[in-house]
Parts: structure tokens; sequence; C-alpha cells
């Protein structure tokens, strides 16, 4: 099965968070933050969306950092993506 967004959506995959701080202290499950950072897997054709022409800047491959708690979570074949508005979308990492 594969997830084909629509309009302005983008589908995003996290990026695991670190297990490990910089001193090497190892993390329990509950005091890692939820990552921000995400793969993006696949995008949506943009177009209208509430009635403003909205053009798509990201592309299949890029990282970009998504708002904290936005978007839906959606699981397909056993893997957990996220599915998020362009908008939701802060900044393309490089």
């Amino acid at each position: 099965m594969t997830l084909k967004p629509l309009a302005d959506r983008v589908v995003v995959k996290l990026v695991e968070a670190e297990e490990k701080t910089k001193t090497g202290i190892i993390l329990t499950a509950s005091a890692q933050e939820k990552p921000q950072i995400a793969e993006v897997i696949a995008v949506g054709p943009g177009g209208i969306v509430d009635g403003k022409e909205v053009v798509m800047t990201v592309k299949v491959g890029d990282k970009v950092i998504t708002s904290k708690y936005a978007g839906t979570e959606v699981k397909c074949d056993g893997v957990e993506y996220n599915i998020v508005r362009q908008s939701d979308i802060l900044a393309i990492v490089e």
C-alpha cells in the first residue's frame, strides 16, 4: 500500500530520536523528546487551498523540521508516518 497525499499535504517519516546525550547519558524512552526532524516520503500536488494557491516547495527526500505536534500519525505496512500540511513544515535541513 502506498500513501498519496492530497492538496497541500506532505507524508513524512520521523527520524529516530537520539538515545544518548552528548555526554554519553543513555535516555529512557519516556525522557526522549518527540523528534521534529523528518524525511519527506511523498508530496501532494498543491493547488487551491482555502481560496489561496499553494505551490509545493518541498520534494521527496528532503529533510525537514515540522511543528512539534503537527499532523496526523498513520501506520502503513508496519511503518509509522506523519501527514502534515506544508504550512506545518518550518524549515528544510540542508
